[in-house]
């Protein structure tokens, strides 16, 4: 008789234990997978980076700091790691195409700068290095630009510095700081899509 009061005890035990281990093991599971799922969820959120591909027109009456009578459109091509820009500047009398590429891996790349404008045919050609890269959070993209010239004065640098960010519903911002030897300035240009 004894014997058979034993067994039952014995079994309560190991199915006590089973379920403990079971529980545990499910709770690993569920965890993990929590974790698991969150993981994809953040490489998601972090790999959206701003699509700036199109066609835009500047709004002339929310941007400043530039000439009075310019319009401004650009056509903009994007992959993975650049940016190509053609902007025409339209002025009466006057329309021009300037075309740049940014490469957004942070490392110092040759460009050739526009001339600017007056200057005499002889005059040597400015050279540039240009520096772009996404900003912080895949926010948008910065660019500096470094110009150099030889005048009748001596060597003149001059540094942009160009952020690109979205502001609003199919709208980027186009904030640019000017650093010359004559002074500095600010200028903002808000593009609309077409």
């Amino acid at each position: 008789m004894h014997f058979l009061f034993l067994q039952p005890a014995k079994i309560c035990v190991n199915l006590r234990l089973i379920s403990r281990i079971g529980v545990k093991a499910m709770t690993r599971k569920i965890t993990l997978c929590c974790m698991f799922v969150l993981s994809l969820g953040c490489l998601s959120v972090a790999a959206t980076k701003p699509d700036f591909n199109g066609d835009w027109v500047m709004d002339r009456t929310r941007s400043f700091g530039i000439p009075a009578n310019l319009e401004s459109t650009m056509s903009v091509k994007q992959t993975a790691g650049q940016i190509e820009v053609e902007t025409k500047l339209i002025q009466p009398g006057n329309e021009r195409s300037v075309k740049d590429t940014y490469v957004l891996d942070g490392k110092d790349y040759d460009f050739a700068p526009q001339v600017p404008p007056n200057t005499p045919a002889d005059a040597p050609k400015p050279k540039g290095k240009r520096t772009s890269n996404w900003l912080p959070n895949d926010a948008g993209i910065i660019v500096t630009e470094v110009t150099t010239i030889e005048t009748p004065k001596g060597t003149e640098t001059t540094q942009i510095v160009r952020k690109w960010t979205f502001t609003g519903s199919g709208e980027v911002t186009i904030a640019m700081f000017v650093d010359r030897p004559t002074g500095s300035f600010e200028a903002k240009r808000i593009f609309v899509k077409k």
